[in-house]
């Protein structure tokens, strides 16, 4: 009897383990073969192209090819960039057209380039999210850009204040005090002979990481050059952490290879000095050394207490210090990066078309003569410098291609997505479409923003370098703000031109970038 009773639950136990086994079998094949083979087949019914669906790594093999040939191929001096910039999506484009889709591993994305469905994608932000298993999404921790939902509108809601324009004019003198610096340091390089080329580009990149110490931490840059050599080796780490195919297998990033344990030690540290420096200014605050509001994180620490104070008796209310931490390192790295990429390639464009040069000095002269102090209000009356800024913002955007994931089966004007979709939508194709800005498209002419952004989209959703609807850059006045006073300051003291070094490569290092630097000869005026 006690045998038959052990053969009896052995036998269960065999049932239970094979009916397991079969799940997860089913799962597996299901998720590498029948569901990318059933999106497929809908997606071709509905007349999208692009290449057949291949086991596991889809179009990665492509991909990755066309990332290292854009990296090594140079090109001549010309603001068609798509296919250098964004190598990931430009073969599929421009081999099917508007209407394709090509796989991100199991995943099929689809490129949404018209209008009105773009503006259906930034809309429904509830039914298509931000992509789960982008990398970069994973890597940069739950901050503003990558959280969703109600946890989203929670963050968003404590950020709001820091980033109201009447903030952001108290941290007038600090934006002034980092551009000054730089502008001065320019002046003694080419004191002696009064002119001499400079590469313009690390000097903007420890501008726009100064700005971000003093405006944010309310620290000068020495005490965040840390932060900003981290975030920027992290990134190159993530560029190349992009192009392995290994990136689309599930859990790949924490295989133990060098490149993911560096990572990892980069995000410890970043963590450890931002945790640092965000105690210091708590032990600051209760000793009534510090000003609660003097910058970013004193007003998101303010914003934080003020949320938990209001809503005391609710739960998840107000931000954890990881959370804040994680905002804090946000700030750093979005803020460094979007400011420094629209200011070199603004001081290329403008040393490569001497006369919007000229037209934007006369115009500085104008509002603020040659006083080196500027004045906050003088910026809103800066026209043709806002309209270069937008015909930089236009043709080289901070990132080229934002991706989004469908959550919910979503009708996109002729176009039904079913749940598990990607959506691509290919900025730079967007900002270059002939049919809504003409066929000077690809000619660098500020004046068709002389009337502003609405008049020049005719209202439509494809002017989008800071994204658009509810999930909107929260930092564009910000980033707008350090641009122009930047620019300022450099029009009144130099003029510029290309340098016969430079080297036209804009490439993808999470932004836009110049590969190989900004070369100019700067001349003292």
């Amino acid at each position: 009897m006690m045998n038959w009773n052990y053969n009896w639950i052995w036998g269960v136990g065999l049932l239970w383990f094979l009916g397991l086994l079969g799940l997860w079998g089913w799962r597996i094949v299901n998720w590498v073969w029948l569901r990318p083979k059933r999106l497929e087949k809908l997606l071709r019914q509905q007349g999208l192209a692009g290449n057949s669906y291949r086991f596991l790594f889809g179009d990665t093999k492509e991909i990755g090819v066309a990332v290292r040939q854009a990296r090594s191929q140079s090109m001549t001096f010309s603001h068609d960039i798509a296919s250098r910039a964004t190598p990931s999506s430009y073969p599929t484009i421009h081999k099917y057209g508007k209407d394709s889709f090509t796989w991100i591993g199991t995943t099929p994305r689809v490129y949404i380039t018209e209008p009105e469905q773009v503006k259906i994608v930034f809309s429904q932000i509830n039914d298509i999210r931000k992509t789960s298993s982008f990398p970069l999404r994973r890597r940069m921790g739950s901050g503003l850009v990558t959280l969703e939902g109600s946890k989203w509108a929670k963050h968003r809601k404590i950020i709001n204040p820091a980033f109201h324009m009447e903030k952001l004019k108290e941290m007038f003198p600090a934006f002034s005090k980092s551009c000054r610096e730089m502008v001065n340091k320019w002046e003694k390089m080419i004191s002696e002979k009064g002119s001499g080329e400079i590469d313009v580009w690390p000097d903007l990149q420890n501008l726009a990481a100064d700005v971000i110490s003093r405006t944010a931490f309310g620290s000068s840059y020495d005490e965040g050059k840390k932060i900003f050599q981290l975030l920027k080796e992290w990134a190159m780490l993530l560029m190349s952490y992009l192009t392995k195919r290994a990136y689309y297998i599930p859990g790949a990033r924490y295989i133990p290879t060098k490149l993911n344990k560096r990572m990892q030690e980069i995000d410890m540290k970043i963590r450890d000095l931002v945790r640092g420096i965000i105690n210091k200014r708590q032990n600051a605050m209760k000793k009534g050394e510090a000003s609660k509001n003097e910058d970013l994180l004193g007003i998101l620490l303010e914003s934080n207490e003020s949320q938990i104070e209001e809503q005391k008796n609710k739960t998840d209310v107000g931000m954890s210090i990881e959370e804040v931490i994680s905002e804090c390192r946000l700030f750093y790295f979005a803020g460094q990066e979007t400011t420094a990429v629209l200011l070199a390639w603004t001081m290329v464009l403008l040393g490569r078309y001497s006369e919007w040069q000229d037209r934007a000095r006369a115009e500085v002269l104008e509002v603020f003569g040659d006083n080196k102090k500027l004045d906050f209000d003088g910026l809103s009356r800066l026209r043709v410098v806002s309209m270069i800024l937008n015909e930089v913002l236009r043709l080289y955007p901070p990132v080229g291609m934002l991706a989004r994931e469908v959550y919910k089966e979503t009708k996109l004007g002729n176009l039904t997505l079913p749940s598990g979709v990607s959506i691509g939508i290919p900025i730079l194709s967007m900002h270059q479409n002939p049919k809504i800005w003409g066929e000077d498209v690809l000619e660098f002419n500020p004046e068709r923003f002389s009337e502003g952004i609405s008049k020049a989209t005719k209202n439509q959703v494809c002017f989008i370098p800071f994204g658009w609807g509810p999930r909107i850059c929260i930092g564009q006045n910000f980033a707008m703000i350090e641009a122009k006073i930047a620019l300022s300051m450099i029009l009144q003291q130099f003029s510029f031109t290309l340098s016969p070094t430079y080297t036209h490569a804009p490439i993808t290092n999470i932004t836009i970038q110049p590969q190989h630097g900004a070369h100019l000869i700067l001349r003292k005026l």
